[in-house]
């Protein structure tokens, strides 16, 4: 589903002409199998969020090749990226991202309007995940309104509303205690058997690693 070839990649520090580049990932090679829970681990400045980016294209790798289900995406350009996140990635962030002035069915709708579907498929869609959440009865709150776990739910269902083939969830649990971190993980888990959803994961807590079907680690941006 994901393949990483030789990927490295360095930020640069000044300005154009001058200044100095600092190296963050190291040759990396990963390959992300369709239907996978893959969790990547490490500490803070390993490398991981930086991985992540460049898996969704929000950064370009300084060398190397990614493909992602079967496409070569290294050189799309903004908009085609745009438009490949949309069709092919939901995400899952440790502060949630909720629109605030949006509710909870809003907030889950959002990709399908985005992406121009009818309001009678985006209302089926919409309700059925907010039941598959436990959040039904809360379609109406806005996220003010909805306790941590109850966003992170929200979050979840807005990821997966335009059925992606693959979830990047970056710290998912960060912000959550453990019983909605016991159950957004059993949640994963769930939709990763029902839906064959490919779920890469980055983190720090070796629970929530402990989910993965295959576990691995980032140390000074190389895989170890």
């Amino acid at each position: 589903m994901i393949q990483l070839t030789q990927v490295c990649h360095q930020f640069h520090i000044g300005g154009k002409g001058k200044g100095r580049s600092i190296p963050v990932l190291h040759d990396i090679d990963l390959r992300v199998e369709r239907g996978e829970i893959l969790s990547i681990v490490g500490r803070s400045g390993s490398g991981k969020s930086t991985l992540l980016n460049l898996i969704s294209g929000y950064i370009r790798p300084t060398s190397g090749g990614i493909t992602v289900a079967g496409k070569t995406v290294t050189g799309l350009s903004e908009g085609e990226w745009a438009d490949f996140r949309l069709a092919h990635y939901g995400f899952i962030f440790q502060s949630f991202q909720l629109i605030p002035g949006m509710t909870a069915y809003e907030n889950v709708e959002l990709p399908m309007v985005l992406k121009g579907i009818s309001p009678k498929l985006r209302r089926r869609r919409v309700t059925s995940l907010l039941k598959e959440v436990g959040l039904d009865a809360y379609s109406d709150h806005y996220p003010g309104e909805l306790s941590g776990g109850q966003q992170q739910r929200v979050s979840v269902a807005r990821a997966l509303v335009l059925e992606p083939p693959i979830v990047l969830a970056d710290e998912p649990s960060g912000s959550l205690d453990s019983e909605n971190e016991g159950q957004l993980l059993t949640m994963i888990q769930h939709l990763n058997r029902e839906l064959g959803t490919t779920f890469v994961i980055i983190t720090h807590d070796e629970q929530v690693a402990a989910i993965g079907h295959r576990t691995i680690r980032l140390q000074d941006g190389r895989l170890v």
